[in-house]
């Protein structure tokens, strides 16, 4: 019997999930385990690339015997990941990123904000590059990290001898091969996949990276997301617990993952895809949008070429913290405290007691920009901080769930924000997918409906949208499908939909106005 199954393994900043479908998506089982991060200093934040491997063989090991379904029933494996930086040397060994220089800590996470600095000089180069990142480079992204290293730690960088995002990291120590998604390179390392040549030599020269290529063992060419990288290696496929027959796929950034599992199924229909747009949002929070077209917009990422489906343009934006932000009111509030998942659905179930009897005059007065950790979206500030207008010396759990309230409204007004620069430049979006650790908070799924005016979609119960993307992409690979849009359909997955209400307009309306005069008045302080 052919094997039918496939393992997605998505991770993310502090854990690594791994997940068992069947060919039509269906998932069958998941598992998950931590992984380590340290933070020596302010800004920055690192990782250690083999106790990542180790959490991903350990959680895919669970879950295929969770599944019930023997090692060779497997066909495919792929992989997500965030956009960390591992860095290896000549010996393909763990090569230190960190200025104490502990070679154990390998991987720059994509948080990371050392290389603000660095960013600013790539976007004073004004090169074209540029207008496929929103005309200013991201500390997050890995052009500005590779020169922070460069310049940092010199005695490093001649023993450097890989560079990977961290999803490349993961296919290469499955397969073998040293090929490059076209997701990474497209969306973190400036290669346009449109050109020939996509690497710019004259960008990276003018950056002082001009041997970056050589020194990483960087391809020419990018590999088409779902391509076949070939077998599991025999010493991956006994860690993971799978066999050699299983074949690796191509992987993606984990948001492009989620955007995949929930706007893939379009494929069939993109005349229809410039209304949809994918929200996965968790401790931070990306929205993407695709196209046939290129689609420009400012304070965006992108448009980048195949970053997902083929011949399809995608467009990505984001908030730096969400998740994030909503932890942090609760840890620096007095009646706070570990912003656990008790705790914020304490907040919640009280905040809704509070609004059946105050109504719209629920902290009314309380208005959060939540820039916490910068701007990515559409303002592209990572210097960006926060702001609250109307505090009072109310201290208590109350006090702590209007303040909560307003944050969450303020996120939701932010992702409003980004929607309005979308169509602006030539979108039409009114539905949003929503996927990821937010569909279990209420009242930011309530928000993004009403704030924003969309339809919002969520997975149905069970279903996760990232590792369904990374999914189609490992049954692509495996030849369960004929190619990644015919996956991408094959296995799309129901949604719930929930309308916004009309009689809360007004009201977000008054709230939009006044987060877009908070912007203005902010970057007003900031010049005197």
């Amino acid at each position: 019997m052919m094997a039918a199954f496939v393992c997605a393994v998505d991770v993310g900043t502090g854990s690594a999930r791994a997940g068992i479908f069947d060919a039509g998506g269906r998932s069958l089982a998941r598992a998950e385990r931590r992984i380590a991060m340290r933070q020596p200093q302010p800004g920055h934040a690192e990782q250690d690339s083999q106790d990542i491997w180790q959490a991903v063989c350990a959680a895919v090991r669970a879950a295929r015997e969770e599944a019930g379904i023997a090692p060779q029933d497997v066909a495919g494996i792929a992989f997500d990941a965030t956009c960390s930086l591992v860095v290896r040397d000549t010996e393909a060994r763990p090569l230190g990123v960190s200025e104490d220089g502990d070679d154990r800590w390998d991987t720059i996470v994509w948080l990371d904000h050392r290389a603000i600095a660095q960013a600013a000089e790539c976007t004073a180069t004004g090169n074209r590059v540029l207008d496929h990142v929103g005309g200013v480079m991201s500390p997050e992204m890995q052009i500005p990290k590779l020169m922070w290293l460069k310049r940092h730690l010199p005695r490093q960088w001649p023993r450097a001898g890989y560079f990977f995002d961290l999803t490349d990291f993961l296919s290469w120590k499955a397969s073998g091969s040293l090929a490059r998604s076209q997701c990474t390179l497209m969306c973190k390392w400036t290669f346009l996949a449109h050109e020939e040549p996509g690497w710019r030599m004259d960008f990276l020269n003018a950056v002082s990276l001009g041997d970056m290529l050589e020194r990483g063992n960087l391809p020419r060419r990018a590999s088409a997301v779902g391509s076949d990288l070939g077998p599991l290696l025999p010493q991956a496929a006994a860690a993971l617990g799978l066999t050699t027959n299983c074949r690796v796929g191509t992987g993606m950034i984990d948001a492009y993952a989620g955007a995949l599992g929930v706007l893939g199924g379009f494929a069939a229909d993109l005349a229809s895809m410039e209304r949809h747009m994918a929200l996965i949002a968790g401790t931070s929070s990306c929205v993407m949008a695709m196209s046939p077209e290129p689609r420009p917009f400012a304070g965006g990422w992108g448009p980048y070429f195949g970053a997902a489906l083929p011949d399809c343009w995608m467009s990505e934006g984001g908030q730096s913290a969400t998740g994030a932000a909503l932890d942090h009111v609760i840890r620096v509030h007095g009646a706070g405290g570990e912003p656990d998942a008790a705790l914020h659905r304490r907040i919640a179930a009280r905040i809704t007691e509070l609004r059946a009897v105050e109504g719209e005059a629920f902290a009314r007065r309380l208005h959060v920009l939540p820039d916490f950790h910068g701007n990515r979206s559409p303002l592209a500030d990572p210097n960006a901080v926060g702001v609250i207008s109307g505090l009072t010396l109310d201290a208590s759990f109350d006090g702590l769930c209007r303040l909560y309230w307003r944050t969450a409204v303020g996120i939701a007004l932010g992702v409003r924000h980004i929607l309005d620069t979308l169509n602006a430049g030539g979108y039409v979006i009114d539905t949003l997918h929503v996927t990821g650790g937010h569909t279990k908070n209420p009242l930011l799924m309530e928000l993004y409906a009403n704030a924003t005016d969309c339809t919002v979609l969520e997975p149905e119960a069970g279903s996760d949208a990232v590792l369904l993307g990374t999914a189609m992409a490992a049954a692509s690979a495996a030849g369960l499908h004929p190619s990644l849009a015919a996956a991408s359909i094959a296995m799309r997955q129901r949604e719930r939909a929930r309308s916004p209400d009309p009689a809360t307009r007004a009201g977000f309306d008054r709230d939009y106005r006044i987060f877009l005069e908070m912007h203005r008045q902010r970057q007003a302080l900031e010049t005197i």
